[in-house]
């Protein structure tokens, strides 16, 4: 069996030793006689599992007491309904900073179902190209919190800083951010945020589960017509079980924890594989004539490294050869089009090497 380098933006690359593990534990989980898959999540073999996940990322990003670690369903998209949901029970407005398409998406649902929600800063005049700085935040006098996208995916354009969501009469509301691409790749300080979410399908396990951290305070701010499911408080006095969980998910995110604290070394050595890994790949694309990257240095993407080659007609010889010499899933997002490489937590620095080898060698024949 020969496993190729796996640059796909979601699903995504999960750590080999992550894989081998649950390969080893799939038919007979540590001797129980079945798989995790076939466990009741109300057993006490799960809830230990459940428990030990949690306790392993609150450990890895510092939560503080005060927040409240769940682990549902449906998708980061889901949450784009769920937030407002969960937070504007007390009336207001959402206000969001604009960077792209995953943040448009969390704008169009709120106004879907709430009718308002205003664009507190755009990225759209810089073609998406460099993210608004803190000056150019506006929040609208009723504003509620403040929904951030740390990194956008598609685009490639990443915050490099926190944003503060401040209201013209001087009140800061909560920071929501979406970071479904980027958590883990780094230390964060959760304190700052009052919501976090994350699809887990790209740097903490398999689809099917998305992650949300949420401030003790703001569970009391729910809508009365919310769907008893989007909850945040009814999770949390569920336990995250209020139905059957995604169980092999959580289970897999777990492994994942584990890999990260103890293969790794936690966030800190983490992140500075993910700097060395986009700062070379980035060095390789800035010194061709033939790859270019719009994006302002500063809001560079570590996690999703878009480029385009300067002759379009070369994409499709580019992307049949690279997936012949195992580099897998470098096409670009049908919206932007051009390559794309997601270098997640999973993604070794062999692969990044492979990747800047194989762009200058086809340079070389091609450009």
């Amino acid at each position: 069996m020969t496993r190729h380098f796996n640059f796909c933006a979601g699903p995504a690359a999960l750590p080999t030793a992550v894989l081998e593990r649950a390969r080893d534990e799939m038919l007979d989980y540590r001797g129980h006689g079945l798989s995790v898959m076939e466990m009741s999540h109300r057993s006490a073999e799960y809830v230990a599992i459940a428990e030990k996940a949690e306790a392993d990322l609150r450990e890895l990003l510092a939560i503080p007491a005060n927040y409240r670690v769940l682990f549902t369903q449906g998708g980061a998209t889901q949450q784009f309904a769920a937030v407002p949901f969960n937070l504007l029970g007390s009336g207001g407005t959402a206000n969001f900073v604009d960077t792209g398409i995953w943040s448009r998406k969390a704008i169009a649902e709120s106004r879907h179902l709430f009718g308002d929600a205003r664009v507190a800063a755009s990225s759209e005049a810089s073609g998406n190209t460099r993210v608004p700085q803190q000056g150019e935040i506006e929040l609208s006098h009723d504003a509620s919190y403040l929904h951030v996208t740390a990194n956008e995916t598609i685009g490639g354009l990443a915050f490099d800083y926190t944003p503060r969501g401040v209201r013209p009469d001087g009140v800061e509301v909560p920071l929501v951010c979406d970071m479904s691409s980027s958590i883990l790749s780094g230390p964060l300080d959760v304190s700052r945020y009052g919501v976090i979410y994350a699809g887990a399908q790209k740097n903490i396990g398999p689809a099917g589960l998305v992650v949300v951290i949420v401030r003790d305070d703001l569970l009391e701010r729910a809508r009365p017509d919310m769907p008893t499911l989007f909850g945040y408080k009814t999770l949390a006095e569920g336990g995250s079980m209020v139905n059957t969980p995604a169980t092999y998910s959580w289970y897999l995110a777990g492994l994942v924890f584990e890999w990260l604290r103890h293969d790794i070394g936690g966030l800190p050595a983490m992140e500075a594989i993910n700097a060395r890994k986009a700062a070379k790949l980035y060095a390789a694309i800035d010194g061709s004539e033939l790859y270019s990257n719009p994006i302002a240095p500063a809001n560079r993407s570590r996690m999703n490294v878009p480029f385009v080659l300067a002759d379009e007609r070369l994409d499709k010889p580019f992307l049949a050869e690279a997936e012949q010499a195992g580099l897998l899933n470098l096409k670009g997002h049908r919206s932007v089009g051009g390559m794309r490489a997601s270098l997640y937590n999973a993604v070794p620095e062999a692969a990044v090497d492979a990747l800047i080898d194989f762009m200058a060698d086809f340079e070389n024949r091609k450009g």
